[in-house]
């Protein structure tokens, strides 16, 4: 027995210790070949969860590694005639590419084949209008013969090699049929040449191919396109880094000669690396020193430069602007945003909707079905009478006018164009059935804190303050640990921090500035005097001479939340918000963004109550919330979104994430899954309502070979062409998306306070 490949630097681990290994897959046709490879998958000792995108033929195996080992994970593939190994992008795009040319020369061979012989059969049919000589038509159906068969033996590779090895494993596919109604619309075609008979079908075998091979283009084409989402979020990731040796680090121009260039692979958590200015940030971490603007358009989609200091995040994938950075990973590997973004793309893709496991279960009973259907239409029509010849002709028509490709297409073209709708708008969906009960949502409920609000507090006045004392007060915030200080930090987006500082606990934090001093922190310690307090919001101070000012630190609407909700109101949705946080500060955010449903004070259960409520009457909530205590209501709610920032669980509990300090994703997810819903209604409706009409009409004898060619392909046309039409959430939510993008006039301009966006937009 041959030694098992070697797969364990492939193998990753999850959270809760189960082994997975991702498989490319090749021989995949259609979207029966789905249920073939997930069912051996798990029928394989050790094997707990087999899922596959039938997208991007990526096949994720969730195993028990002390039961089977990963490298004969493939055999029980091989063994029914799918070639399986480990999934690596390059290679598998370079794979991609050769299957793409390979069906782009056998279209090209089969299209000049169809076209040269349309000519001569248009020769024969007008010339039985003019009586043409028997000897004559018989050496244009020669010529027909010797283009077709060299042509069809070389164009059909495609549908005869997937034929052959579902026969080999005895299984019908979709391509067996289409196999045979060649084979036999040429042997037919052959045997009329032979004896002479006014009628030939070389073209119509001919004419299938083309068809057919045209939509598998198409097909891969849009596939392709497709995939390219999570193939660019793998290419954001750097290939080296910068890491410094262990103890190093604490000077970057001193601990140069500790540096060493490693591949991104390699690096760990805890490793610090030096990331200079122009680099992508190679791994998920903490800046521990240096300032600089990150550019997290590709990650977030904020055009706008990102001020960041000791202490802040940062995301693989982003492009350091400025200065030189000292980063401590905090995730590496397969740990990271990037990562996680591309695996719930990936998810999305394999997750079955309840409309594709309508189509996969159709598709699964179509091959014996068509076989015996064309089998008793051929046999039906030669026992009341008709030639064998006629019959058979009417056999072959049944068998390629019920091809189900339609059917196998209507709703993995919609789920696909929708994944890259949702990432372009800067959303992941974790499964396919979230994706239909978006599209179902007549209610939104809104968590307060973390959602509709900043998960940090920022600067609430920041526009009634000198922009100078600003950011004075940001330089001065950078050398306290107060945890005011360190929101004040974040907002004010000030450079480095001033020299001399120092601290007085409890009180603030002073260092020499100018002529005089420059003090952050309570009224008494900058000699300021302490206004009336206000019941949502912390004061800090700043005092430079004569000139002092009170900063109000509290969590800030979301840049956007004002105009999302208002859409999401004209759009006919009600809205609500529960909230944990205390009434008095849940009343002003309701206030101020028009909500008259909403509750404070709430535990989970309570939340849970008043979804479950709304259930009860026949209503389908949208929760969006991002903290622990909105697990419950985001698993209770007909659908939910949270944050890309959330805690793991409620994320792990929501039908989808979204990236980015704006709301607009969240108007985005519904629209464009509302798009997609009727989209894919009306792609199985047009499938299924092609085989009402054509199937009868094959079966009277009504469409010959080449007919039914044309219905065929043109059914398959059809609906991946009614899926391109989803190509967005809309003008309105565009609009919305633009301005999240800083893409619009009325985008945060740079270095504008966020508080000050986020009254505006409220």
């Amino acid at each position: 027995m041959a030694a098992s490949p070697d797969y364990s630097h492939f193998v990753k681990t999850d959270a809760d210790g189960r082994s997975r290994l991702d498989l490319a897959i090749d021989g995949i046709t259609c979207a029966a070949c789905l249920d073939d490879i997930e069912t051996a998958m798990k029928r394989s000792p050790g094997v707990i969860l087999a899922r596959l995108n039938l997208t991007s033929h990526r096949l994720a195996v969730t195993f028990d590694a002390a039961s089977i080992d990963a490298g004969r994970l493939t055999g029980a593939l091989e063994s029914i005639g799918y070639r399986a190994y480990p999934y690596e992008q390059r290679q598998v795009e370079a794979d991609e590419a050769a299957r793409f040319s390979m069906l782009l020369k056998c279209l090209g061979v089969a299209f000049f084949a169809a076209m040269n012989i349309m000519l001569l059969s248009i020769s024969v049919w007008s010339g039985e209008a003019t009586s043409m000589p028997p000897e004559t038509r018989d050496f244009f159906h020669l010529l027909s013969a010797l283009i077709a068969l060299p042509a069809a033996a070389y164009a059909g590779q495609p549908f005869y090699v997937s034929a052959w090895t579902s026969l080999r494993q005895g299984r019908l596919n979709m391509d067996v049929p289409i196999t045979i109604g060649v084979f036999l619309a040429l042997g037919l075609s052959v045997y009329e040449t032979k004896h002479h008979a006014e009628h030939a079908y070389f073209d119509s075998a001919i004419m299938l191919l083309t068809f057919l091979l045209a939509g598998r283009v198409m097909d891969q084409a849009m596939r392709r396109k497709t995939r390219a989402a999570a193939g660019n979020l793998a290419a954001l990731k750097g290939e080296n880094a910068l890491r410094f040796a262990p103890g190093a680090g604490e000077g970057q121009e001193k601990d140069a000669d500790n540096l060493t260039l490693v591949p991104v692979a390699a690096l760990a958590e805890g490793d610090r690396v030096l990331v200079r200015a122009g680099e992508r940030i190679p791994a998920d971490g903490v800046i521990e020193q240096g300032a600089s603007a990150v550019d997290e358009s590709a990650i977030t989609g904020e055009t706008l430069g990102k001020p960041v200091t000791p202490g802040d995040n940062i995301y693989a994938g982003s492009i350091n602007g400025e200065g030189a950075l000292t980063v401590r990973v905090t995730a590496a590997g397969h740990s990271s945003l990037i990562d996680e973004a591309a695996r719930l793309i990936d998810a999305a893709g394999a997750a079955r909707s309840r409309y594709m496991r309508l189509a996969d279960r159709v598709s699964r009973l179509y091959a014996p079905v068509v076989h015996l259907t064309a089998l008793t239409t051929g046999l039906t029509w030669w026992a009341f009478g008709a030639s064998a010849h006629d019959a058979l002709v009417i056999a072959i028509s049944v068998l390629i006018i019920t091809c189900p490709c339609a059917l196998a297409l209507a709703v993995p073209t919609v789920q696909a164009m929708a994944s890259g709708a949702f990432f372009r708008a800067g959303l992941f969906v974790n499964d396919a059935a979230g994706l239909e009960k978006l599209g179902e949502v007549d209610h939104v409920i809104f968590d307060k804190t973390g959602t509709l609000t900043l998960p940090e507090p920022r600067v609430a006045n920041g526009d009634e303050i000198a922009p100078d004392l600003l950011e004075l007060a940001g330089r001065l915030a950078h050398s306290s640990s107060h945890p005011l200080a360190l929101a004040l930090a974040r907002s004010a987006r000030a450079a480095a921090p001033l020299a001399d500082v120092r601290e007085t606990p409890g009180q603030g934090v002073a260092a020499p500035y100018g002529d005089g001093e420059a003090r952050l922190g309570s009224a008494a310690f900058c000699g300021a005097t302490a206004p009336g307090g206000e019941a949502d919001a912390s004061a800090i101070f700043i005092r430079q001479g004569e000139r002092w000012a009170r900063l109000l630190i509290r969590q800030t609407l979301r840049p956007d939340a004002g105009k999302v909700v208002a859409h999401l109101r004209r759009k006919g949705l009600k809205i609500a918000i529960l909230s944990g946080d205390r009434p008095e500060a849940v009343a002003p955010i309701a206030r101020e963004l028009g909500v008259e449903t909403w509750r404070g004070g709430l535990k989970p259960a309570e939340k849970i109550a008043f979804i479950e409520d709304l259930a009860s009457k026949g209503a389908k909530a949208l929760m969006v919330g991002d903290g622990l205590n909105d697990a419950p209501a985001l698993a209770a709610a007909h659908a939910s979104i949270s944050p890309i920032d959330a805690v793991h669980l409620t994320q792990t509990q929501a039908d989808a994430v979204f990236l980015g300090e704006r709301l607009a994703p969240v108007a985005a997810a519904l629209a464009i899954a509302d798009q997609a819903r009727k989209l894919m209604r009306q792609n199985l409706a047009l499938a299924i309502g092609y085989n009402f009409i054509a199937v009868p009409v094959a079966m009277a004898g009504h469409a010959s070979p080449l007919f039914a060619a044309l219905a065929m392909s043109g059914s398959s046309i059809l609906v991946t062409l009614n899926a391109l039409r989803l190509r967005g959430p809309g003008k309105g939510v565009n609009l919305l998306l633009q301005e999240a993008r800083g893409g619009s006039p009325s985008a945060p301009r740079p270095g504008a306070p966020p508080a000050a966006t986020a009254a505006s937009s409220a």
